[in-house]
């Protein structure tokens, strides 16, 4: 059976830069950074206290009063970032929605609500120690990763395969490919993908300070993320959303549908190393990278761009560089690399589907982002990267890659093509 071909043609976003598509896409070509002081909580006792959190949010300027109370925010992204992937893809009435699926990640998923609800049964029983146990009847609907594709499928009627995926920061990657294959194999023509976090909390700030992962530059946010830096400390905690449609090329063509890329290429690995720390000459890197070249049938040299999973932690950075330059040889240097985190901050489990979108822009407008907040270069990296920094950088993108890992050594790539004509 000959594979179906596979295209994106949906997107969606709400982010720490741009809380639509398009001013998304026009922050990251400027540079703007998303970090600031954080306002979810009083961060004033952490160790790091400041993220890069969605700015100008109400819940209620998309969602009744109703529906806002019982959606975690980590649903309420999944859903605004649908609902615009959904409208551009523009299905109309007579598309079968037996034949559209949902597949949607998250690395933690409703965070705050388990927070709020163990808090509130830990406070009556600091007052009561005889105080019965009460939760909210929303609490595990609420929490439930998977509750997202669920409540997507549910708006929209979509009857197609509907779960999640959990890979640590590789969650939205890994959906994205699983999507891919569903429609290469037939069992849907169409299926929205993508991830949401909202994990800026007590809980995940301190328990990613206890394991001395973020950035603790909290004199200067703004500069905090700085991916190949040589001050680089640790990242920056992001939260928001990404969809991106994607569909059979003979579907898309059958009903004329705009197309932005085809997805040629998914790479898969694991380290196999340690539970959080990447290996240090990047192997887990390598091999996923070559797996996806290897799938898209396509030669190291015909790449153009790499958006890198590029966290801005001593280790990764570094680690990424040496697996780049290992698959691509001397073309390594004649790549443009972009590390968007500098801008938006680690959105964990939904960071795939937003670098997958910054990506999958840089084919469609031939311009790649920058790396931001690059101010000494770190000797342990080879100066013949050109790792565009600080200022986009127009070239013809024909074929651009995304790496996306993940704590506990999950490694997976996603490779996008210019489409033909």
């Amino acid at each position: 059976m000959a594979l179906k071909r596979v295209v994106v043609t949906g997107l969606g976003a709400i982010t720490p830069i741009g809380n639509n598509l398009a001013n998304y896409w026009q922050a990251l070509v400027n540079g703007v950074s998303g970090a600031a002081a954080i306002t979810r909580f009083d961060a004033s006792l952490f160790k790091t206290q400041f993220a890069c959190e969605i700015k100008d949010y109400n819940a209620e300027d998309y969602f009744d009063r109703r529906d806002a109370r019982r959606l975690d925010m980590f649903s309420q992204f999944a859903m605004i970032a649908a609902d615009e992937a959904i409208a551009d893809a523009n299905f109309g009435e007579n598309y079968d929605k037996e034949r559209i699926g949902v597949i949607w990640s998250s690395g933690i998923g409703g965070q705050i609500t388990f927070q709020e609800e163990v808090s509130k049964f830990a406070i009556a029983r600091s007052k009561d120690e005889n105080a019965p146990p009460r939760y909210s009847p929303f609490f595990i609907p609420k929490m439930i990763i998977d509750i997202a594709s669920g409540n997507i499928s549910i708006k929209h009627g979509f009857k197609g395969p509907n779960y999640s995926v959990v890979s640590a920061c590789a969650s939205s990657t890994n959906g994205l490919i699983d999507a891919a294959n569903l429609i290469r194999l037939g069992y849907a023509d169409a299926i929205v993908t993508g991830g949401s976090e909202a994990a800026i909390t007590e809980a995940a700030i301190g328990g990613f300070n206890a394991l001395k992962a973020l950035s603790t530059r909290n004199d200067d946010p703004k500069t905090a993320s700085r991916p190949f830096d040589v001050d680089r400390e640790g990242f920056v905690m992001g939260e928001g959303g990404a969809a991106i449609i994607v569909e059979s090329y003979e579907s898309a063509i059958k009903r004329g549908a705009k197309i932005y890329a085809e997805l040629v290429g998914i790479g898969l690995s694991g380290d196999a190393y340690h539970l959080t720390a990447p290996h240090p000459e990047g192997e887990g890197a390598a091999i996923v990278m070559r797996n996806a070249l290897k799938d898209a049938n396509m030669d190291a040299s015909e790449m153009d761009h790499i958006n890198v999973h590029g966290t801005s932690t001593p280790l990764g950075d570094v680690a990424e560089l040496k697996a780049i330059e290992k698959v691509f040889g001397k073309h390594a240097y004649q790549l443009n690399v972009s590390a968007t985190k500098s801008m938006t901050g680690h959105l964990l489990g939904a960071a795939g589907a937003v670098e997958s979108i910054a990506t999958i822009m840089s084919i469609v407008n031939d311009t790649v982002p920058p790396t931001i907040n690059h101010f000494t270069m770190d000797p342990e990296i080879n100066p013949n990267f050109k790792l565009t920094f600080n200022t986009a950088e127009k070239r013809n993108v024909n074929y651009a890659l995304s790496n996306t890992f993940g704590f506990g050594g999950h490694n997976a790539s996603v490779i996008f093509k210019k489409i033909d004509a």
